[in-house]
C-alpha cells in the first residue's frame, strides 16, 4: 500500500469508552448512533503508540503512527521531526459525565526513567499495574466545550489553613499542615491505614451524603463533590482517600470557551462537562484516587508538587480576526480555534504537521494539489509546509492543533 505525501489527509480518530463516559455527546459530534448507551469518554486524534488514527484514502487506511515513521521529515518538518522524532501532541476530545481520577503526570526525564525501568522489570505495556505506558511527558491544556469542573492544584494556604481548621473532621490535619506544610499534609492522608481513613471522613460523610441527596449543595462547594465520589467510589466499605484531595485541591468552575494548562506534577481531577484537549503525545498517568485502577502511592509521591496553585484561566487571544490562540509555553503543542461564517475564508500555512476538526458546520480545506470536505466532527491531517485554504461552506467552528515553531533547531 503506498500512500504519496499529499498536503491534506482525511482523519479517522479512535474512541475510547471509559466507564465515567457520557452516552451523547461524543457520538453526535461523529454523527454516530449509540443505541446500547454505551458509555463514550474520549475520541483521540494523533498518532499514539497505543490509539493512532488512521488516514483515508481512496477506501484504504494506514495508521498515523506508521507512515509518519516512514517519512517523519517531510511530514513533520525538518525542525520537528530533529527535535521530537514522532508527531509531538495528541489532540483529544472528552466527555466526563462521572469524576475521573485525581491523578499527576511525570515529567520527561522521570518518564523515560520510570518507562526505561518498567520495561527492564519485564512488565506488560497492558498491565494494571503499570505505571508508565511511555516515555513522554504530558503537559496538557483542556479549553471547555461546555460548563466544566474540575480540580485543579493545591488550595493557596491560606484558603486551605481556613478550610482545615473550618471542617471538624479535618482539624488534627490542620495541625500537621500548620507545622510542616503540603507534602506532610498529603503524604499523611495518602499513607495512613485504610481503617484511619474510615474513621476519619466516615463522620463527615454521613453528615453531607444526605444533604447532597436533598439537592442541598451547589457545584460550586466541595461538598458537593465529596458526597457524589463516596457514593460511587466506596467499595467494600472502604472509603476512597481520593476524597481528601476534593478539599485540598482548587474546585474549578470553566465557561465555555475558557481553558486552563496542567504542566507535570499538578494534582488535578475533571469532574464533569465536555472539552477538548492537546497535550505532548503520552498516556502517562499516576493517580491519587477516586478510582478503581491501579493507585502506586510511593510513585505518586515522586512526582507531586507540593506547593499552593494559584489558577490561571487562559482566555484565548484574538492573532487574527479568525483565529483564536490559547498560549501556554509548551513545546510540543499549539491550540486555537478557527470561526468562520458562512463564506468567509482564511489561510493558513503549516509549520508542521497540523490536525484540523471541526466541532460546528462545515469547511472545505484546498492547497494547489488536494481538496477535501469536512463536515461536523471531521477531521484532516495536513503534512508540513503547506498554505491550506480553509473556506467555510456553513458557519464554522473549528480546532487547530500544531506545533509551536522551533527555529533553534
Amino acid at each position: 500500500m503506498k500512500f504519496p505525501a499529499q498536503p491534506i489527509y482525511k482523519l479517522k480518530g479512535v474512541i475510547r469508552n471509559y466507564d465515567w463516559g457520557g452516552y451523547e455527546f461524543i457520538p453526535q459530534l461523529l454523527s454516530q448512533n449509540n443505541p446500547e448507551k454505551k458509555p463514550v469518554a474520549e475520541y483521540w486524534l494523533g498518532a499514539h503508540a497505543s490509539a493512532s488514527s488512521r488516514l483515508l484514502m481512496d477506501g484504504d487506511e494506514i495508521l498515523l503512527e506508521k507512515f509518519i515513521a516512514l517519512q517523519p521529515e517531510l511530514l513533520l518538518g525538518k525542525n520537528t521531526a530533529k527535535k521530537f522524532h514522532r508527531l509531538p501532541f495528541l489532540l483529544k476530545v472528552l466527555d466526563v459525565r462521572d469524576m475521573l481520577s485525581i491523578q499527576v503526570h511525570p515529567s520527561k526525564y522521570e518518564a523515560e526513567k520510570g518507562f526505561a525501568r518498567e520495561n527492564k522489570e519485564g512488565i506488560s505495556i497492558d498491565a494494571p499495574h503499570r505505571n508508565y505506558k511511555d516515555d513522554n511527558h504530558k503537559p496538557e491544556l483542556m479549553v471547555a466545550l461546555s460548563e466544566f469542573w474540575l480540580l485543579h492544584g493545591f488550595k493557596p494556604a491560606d484558603e486551605l489553613s481556613e478550610l482545615l481548621s473550618t471542617v471538624a473532621e479535618f482539624r488534627s490535619l490542620h495541625e500537621i499542615f500548620s507545622a510542616t506544610g503540603y507534602d506532610q499534609l498529603y503524604k499523611t492522608v495518602m499513607e495512613m491505614p485504610q481503617q484511619s481513613v474510615n474513621e476519619l471522613l466516615k463522620p463527615l460523610l454521613e453528615r453531607i451524603i444526605s444533604q447532597y441527596q436533598q439537592g442541598q449543595f451547589s457545584k460550586s462547594q466541595p461538598d458537593y463533590w465529596a458526597a457524589k465520589a463516596a457514593l460511587s467510589f466506596t467499595l467494600a466499605n472502604n472509603i476512597d482517600r481520593g476524597i481528601f484531595s476534593i478539599y485540598f485541591l482548587n474546585l474549578i468552575h470553566l465557561k465555555k470557551g475558557e481553558g486552563i494548562f496542567q504542566d507535570a506534577g499538578v494534582l488535578h481531577a475533571y469532574l464533569e462537562g465536555q472539552n477538548v484537549e492537546i497535550m505532548a503525545s503520552s498516556d502517562n498517568v499516576l493517580r491519587g484516587g477516586l478510582t478503581t485502577k491501579h493507585i502506586d502511592v510511593k510513585e505518586l509521591m515522586k512526582h507531586v508538587k507540593f506547593e499552593e496553585t494559584r489558577p490561571a484561566i487562559i482566555h484565548g487571544q484574538n492573532i487574527s480576526s479568525k483565529e483564536i490562540h490559547y498560549p501556554t509555553g509548551a513545546p510540543d503543542f499549539k491550540l486555537s480555534r478557527l470561526v468562520l461564517n458562512r463564506g468567509e475564508e482564511c489561510r493558513i500555512q503549516t509549520n508542521s504537521a497540523e490536525i484540523i476538526l471541526v466541532l460546528q458546520g462545515e469547511a472545505k480545506l484546498s492547497s494547489k494539489q488536494a481538496e477535501l470536505k469536512l463536515a461536523k466532527g471531521g477531521s484532516a491531517f495536513l503534512k508540513a509546509d503547506e498554505e491550506i485554504l480553509i473556506s467555510a461552506t456553513a458557519e464554522a467552528d473549528m480546532i487547530r492543533a500544531s506545533v509551536p515553531v522551533h527555529t533553534s533547531e
